[in-house]
C-alpha cells in the first residue's frame, strides 16, 4: 500500500489519508506533515529550480565541520564534512548525499545540515567520489550506481564510531543512490540504519536522461555537460595512463548527458553502454525491496525527474515508502511562501521525518525550531 502524502490530493481527501493507510502512528505523522505553499513568484517549475540554485543563503547556526576521509574500497576515499554533537554516540545521525555535480557545499546540503544539527542530530555531509575538489582521492569515477560507497560509510559510522541511529538522505542523483542502497539491503539492513529519504530522486535514470534531452530542459543539459567535461579533463590530467583515451576532440563531440554516459561513465565503470548503466544503476527495480521507513519527496512539476516514475508498483505497493508529492516544487527547489525555517520546505520535512522515526525522541527538534 502507498502511504501517499501528496499536496495534490483528490478533492475531499483529508491530509494523511493515503491509500490503505491504517497505521495510527503513520496518520499522526501525516497530519504533522505541512503542505507546501510555493513562493508566489515561483510556481513555474524552471523558475523554482533555478531560484533554488541561485538563492543567497547563510548558515550561521551550523558549526564548523571536521573533515574526515572514509575508505570505501582499496585505493578510494571519499570526504565527509562532519558536525558532531557533544557525546555523538548519544545522538541520532544523518548522512547527506548530494546530486549530480553538487558537493557537500551545495545549499540544500548546508541548509539540511543546519536544521538537523539544531534538531540534535550528528550530520555528515558526504562528497561523492571526485566531488568537492576530491579528484585526487581516487582514480575512479563517480556514478549513480555506487551505493556501495554509502554502505561503507554507514558501516564505519556504526561500527567504528558506535553511532546507534543512522539515517541517510540524498538529493537527485544522491537520492537514487540512497534508494538503491535501501533496496539492496532490504530487511537485512543493519539495525543502526533507521530510515532513508530521497528528495527528487532520479531513480529511473533512462527516463531522466530522456527528459533532459527535451528542448525545454536545454539549460540543465548544457550545465551538466559543461561541468562533467570540465571534471573529466581534470581526471585525465591527474591519471593520464588510466584515461589515455579521453581527448578534447572526443569531449567536444559530447552534447548531452546520455552521450557522456555512453562515452565516459559506462566504459570506465564496467558497463556496456549508457543503456546498460541506466538499467543496472537505477534504484527503481529495487524500490519494492526497501524494508525501512523511507520518505520520497518529489514535485509533480519536476522538469527532468518524471513524476510518472513514482506510480510504479515497486513504490505504490511497498508499505515502507511514504511519497510526499506537492504539485509545485521544481527540481530540488521547494522554496515556500514562508520565511525562516520553512522557506526551504523540503529540508524541514526531511528532518521531521527522521525525528519521528528516531528511537530517541528527546524533543530537541521541537525546541530547535524556535532557534531557526
Amino acid at each position: 500500500m502507498l502511504h501517499q502524502l501528496a499536496s495534490g490530493r483528490a478533492k475531499g481527501q483529508a491530509k494523511g489519508q493515503g491509500k490503505g493507510c491504517g497505521n495510527a502512528g503513520l496518520c499522526l505523522l501525516c497530519m504533522m506533515m505541512k503542505d507546501f505553499l510555493p513562493h508566489h513568484a515561483l510556481r513555474n517549475a524552471h523558475c523554482m529550480t533555478i531560484a533554488a540554485a541561485l538563492w543567497p543563503r547563510r548558515f550561521p547556526l551550523l558549526p564548523a565541520s571536521q573533515i574526515r576521509l572514509f575508505e570505501v574500497e582499496p585505493g578510494t576515499q571519499v570526504r565527509g564534512e562532519c558536525h558532531w554533537q557533544d557525546r555523538p554516540a548519544e545522538h541520532p545521525s544523518i548522512l547527506l548525499v548530494h546530486g549530480l555535480e553538487g558537493s557537500s557545499e551545495s545549499g540544500y546540503m548546508l541548509g539540511t545540515a543546519e536544521k538537523a544539527f539544531l534538531a540534535g542530530f550528528n550530520v555528515v555531509r558526504l562528497n561523492q567520489r571526485n566531488c568537492g575538489g576530491t579528484e585526487h582521492l581516487t582514480e575512479t569515477l563517480y556514478h549513480s550506481g555506487r551505493s556501495g560507497d554509502l554502505r561503507a560509510v554507514t558501516a564505519e559510522l556504526a561500527g567504528n564510531d558506535g553511532l546507534p541511529e543512522i539515517f541517510v538522505a540524498g538529493f537527485s542523483m544522491g537520492g537514487n543512490l540512497v534508494l538503491k542502497m535501501a533496496g539492496e539491503m532490504g530487511d537485512a539492513a543493519p539495525m543502526e540504519l533507521r530510515g532513508f529519504a530521497a528528495v527528487a530522486p532520479s531513480f529511473d535514470l533512462a527516463a531522466c536522461a530522456r527528459a533532459l534531452e527535451e528542448p525545454r530542459n536545454f539549460i540543465y543539459e548544457r550545465y551538466f555537460v559543461r561541468r562533467l567535461k570540465r571534471w573529466m579533463r581534470q581526471k585525465a590530467r591527474l591519471y593520464p595512463a588510466r584515461y589515455a583515451g579521453v581527448r578534447n576532440a572526443m569531449l567536444r563531440g559530447i552534447h548531452n548527458v546520455r552521450e557522456f554516459d555512453d562515452a565516459i561513465t559506462a566504459p570506465f565503470s564496467g558497463f556496456r553502454g549508457a543503456a546498460d548503466y541506466y538499467a543496472r544503476a537505477s534504484a527503481m527495480p529495487l524500490a519494492g525491496k526497501i524494508g525501512r521507513p523511507t520518505l520520497i519527496l518529489t514535485a509533480q512539476d519536476d522538469p527532468f525527474v518524471p513524476f510518472d516514475s513514482f506510480a510504479r508498483p515497486e513504490v505504490a505497493e511497498n508499505p515502507n515508502i511514504w511519497l510526499l508529492a506537492p504539485r509545485y516544487g521544481g527540481h530540488c527547489g521547494f522554496i515556500s511562501a514562508e520565511n525562516g525555517a520553512e522557506r526551504f520546505w523540503a529540508e524541514s520535512r526531511l528532518v521531521e521525518f527522521f525525528h519521528e522515526h528516531s528511537v530517541d525522541q528527546s524533543g530537541a527538534y521541537v525546541r530547535s525550531r524556535a532557534a531557526l
